[in-house]
């Protein structure tokens, strides 16, 4: 299997960032005389708690949860150009009685697109997405080789974090649903921590390395509708196909985020989130989250 040099990648690596920057520049200046901008802003706070005396005979174990999530979402549509971008924030943690305090939600991603429109229901588009977490986070069932009394860190803030540049076609039939074809895209994984680099964590060849340069082909779906009145629906599909892993198991990347909000009131509302990856350079089986939580939201529309 033909394996590229180090300098071939830093050179893709470096045309692939110059023309989506050129690209997206010149998404800024739209000859619309009255160009149309849509704002949404999501935020709020969720606890949940639960306490039991020392001689409760039903079992239990005393506990608190609290999170606080920032969705922010902006889009631009011109004559010819639009702009999208799409940032999402959250943070939770979880306490049980005579445990430490563990992560239960922890998430950074944003997105931004510039599209040029070549018919009605077709744009060509360049894009940046930025995806990483807050906080480190410990495999709790297995316990460092470097001190046995820790539990092992397996991430931590930018490590790590996954730069992806991407150039291709958009398909967008309706306005709650669009699809992304990335013909040429660089996946760049970044670990900013050397205690997971040396690791040799996330498709590392070789421990203390910091940054892993990928061009694949880039498939996104996705979907964001209110199904029914103050029910929404919010999804995202990614695959990710290595070319120069073809016959590999790992040649694929598989990545599923959605979201289903239910507003109870102006103010109060439940939160139904689930992450679905499949990575065989992360783990070989599915890896699965899902946080459900009841708490305080805003939202703002303009």
């Amino acid at each position: 299997m033909y394996n590229p040099k180090p300098n071939m990648m830093k050179k893709i690596a470096a045309s692939l960032h110059f023309l989506i920057i050129t690209f997206v520049c010149c998404a800024q200046s739209d000859t619309m005389p009255k160009p149309k901008w849509t704002h949404a802003l999501q935020t709020g706070i969720n606890l949940n708690q639960a306490s039991f005396s020392d001689n409760w005979k039903g079992g239990g174990v005393s506990s608190y949860a609290m999170g606080a999530f920032l969705n922010y979402l902006a889009k631009f549509q011109g004559t010819k150009w639009d702009n999208n971008s799409d940032l999402q924030l959250q943070l939770g943690y979880l306490q049980n009685k005579g445990e430490v305090q563990r992560k239960n939600a922890d998430r950074i991603f944003y997105d931004y697109k510039a599209g040029y429109r070549l018919a009605a229901k077709w744009n060509v588009f360049a894009s940046l997405n930025f995806m990483s977490q807050f906080k480190e986070g410990f495999d709790y069932k297995t316990k460092s080789v470097v001190d046995l009394k820790q539990d092992s860190l397996i991430s931590n803030f930018l490590a790590p974090a996954y730069l992806t540049s991407s150039l291709g076609l958009e398909y967008k039939p309706v306005v709650y649903l669009w699809m992304r074809f990335g013909l040429g895209t660089l996946r760049q994984t970044i670990i900013n921590d050397t205690r997971i680099s040396n690791a040799k964590l996330y498709g590392l060849e070789k421990a203390g390395d910091k940054l892993r340069n990928q061009v694949v082909f880039q498939y996104i779906i996705s979907f964001d509708k209110e199904i029914v009145k103050n029910v929404t629906l919010k999804w995202r599909y990614t695959v990710n196909f290595d070319y120069y892993k073809v016959g590999k198991p790992n040649a694929f990347v598989h990545i599923l985020n959605a979201n289903l909000t239910l507003k109870a009131t102006k103010y109060i509302s439940t939160n139904v989130s689930v992450n679905l990856i499949r990575d065989n350079d992360q783990d070989k089986a599915l890896q699965l989250s899902q946080v459900l939580s009841l708490g305080v939201l805003y939202s703002f529309e303009k």
